[in-house]
């Protein structure tokens, strides 16, 4: 279902192109339902600004990105699909509406929302990877425009941590440390040919100078070349397998000085398994939920902006454990962003 659901875009340009339609017509129409997309995502963010700033009292408030894309995922394309569970968990009332250390989400100066980046629409235009990255990256700039929200982008697949650091790099004027946690590296050069692959994103990243620093944690499926291209960046890579030994330095960190702020990357397959059944690519032996906590509460650092990623509702239980994961990492990264 989702494989044909990516393929559909493509399949449109080829009969609008076989139909001998101008290129010309088929862009103009393309710009115009960019244009809209970005109008939608600009006027949501400017009315959540302004209920923030007229409420007073947030030095930084974090708001809700969606981006459901899927199709840069080298196995199964479920990931496009998470927002909407992501966001049905964060409100679902099991649960009250305070973070760990005593942040409350019905605060819009702590959370809003600004909805998601209609990413099918835009590719059931015929939209390429290239332009579809730039709408992303000025989504995420348009949203942190508005202070003083800072973004908070729920994926989708791990591809769209490349457009979304690069916007908060760009908009900040500066690289900045990134935290980053998963079972897998992501450094990939181009991955199975796709340079905008989810095995691929963390490339993109060191290549443009979005990052000073990357720090990887959890990792327990990586290769020869993702530890060369490890070696390349000069990315710090903590496997899962040192993790007994790598505990104290990394339930302490302190990232950001000297740059403009610190990004926190969580793809829920960081976590084991038994944590976080529902995602794609499933790798025994990973965090604790606890550890992964521990982790994002003894940060010290000016977090902002973050994501979650990869969390794929088709794999998960039939009582959502997984998006009720994803929910609570996204509530924590909330009361991390806030200020």
């Amino acid at each position: 279902m989702s494989a044909m659901i990516g393929k559909r875009g493509v399949h449109y340009l080829q009969k609008l192109k076989s139909a001998n339609i101008p290129i010309a017509v088929i862009e103009k129409g393309q710009n115009r339902v960019i244009d809209a997309s970005l109008t939608l995502i600009r006027e949501r963010a400017k009315l959540k600004g302004e209920l923030v700033r007229a409420l007073g009292g947030a030095v930084a408030s974090t708001s809700l990105l969606g981006v459901p894309l899927g199709h840069n995922s080298s196995f199964l394309q479920g990931p496009a699909f998470a927002p909407p569970r992501i966001r049905e968990a964060i409100w679902c009332g099991s649960t009250n509406s305070t973070t760990e250390e005593g942040k409350e989400l019905n605060d819009p100066r702590v959370l809003t929302d600004v909805g998601d980046v209609p990413v099918q629409e835009i590719r059931d235009c015929g939209v390429d990877d290239d332009r579809l990255m730039n709408v992303i990256t000025e989504s995420v700039k348009l949203v942190m425009e508005e202070d003083p929200l800072h973004p908070l982008v729920l994926g989708g697949d791990h591809s769209i941590s490349f457009p979304v650091i690069r916007a908060v790099s760009e908009k900040l004027g500066g690289p900045v440390d990134v935290l980053h946690l998963d079972a897998h590296p992501d450094i990939y050069d181009a991955f199975e040919g796709n340079k905008y692959s989810h095995a691929s994103s963390f490339a993109r990243i060191m290549e443009g100078g979005y990052a000073r620093r990357l720090l990887q944690v959890g990792i327990r499926s990586i290769t020869k070349e993702g530890r060369e291209q490890g070696k390349r960046f000069g990315v710090e890579q903590y496997e899962m397998r040192t993790f007994s030994r790598d505990r104290q330095f990394l339930e302490n960190l302190k990232l950001g000085e000297g740059v403009k702020g610190v990004y926190i990357s969580v793809d829920v397959d960081c976590l084991d398994p038994a944590f976080a059944p529902g995602v794609s690519h499933i790798e025994p032996g990973g965090l604790s939920f606890r550890d992964v906590l521990n982790i994002l509460h003894n940060l010290q650092a000016d977090v902002v902006a973050a994501d979650v990623v990869e969390f794929n509702p088709q794999r998960d239980t039939v009582d959502g454990m997984t998006a009720m994961v994803a929910a609570k990492l996204v509530r924590e990264l909330t009361a991390k962003i806030s200020k």
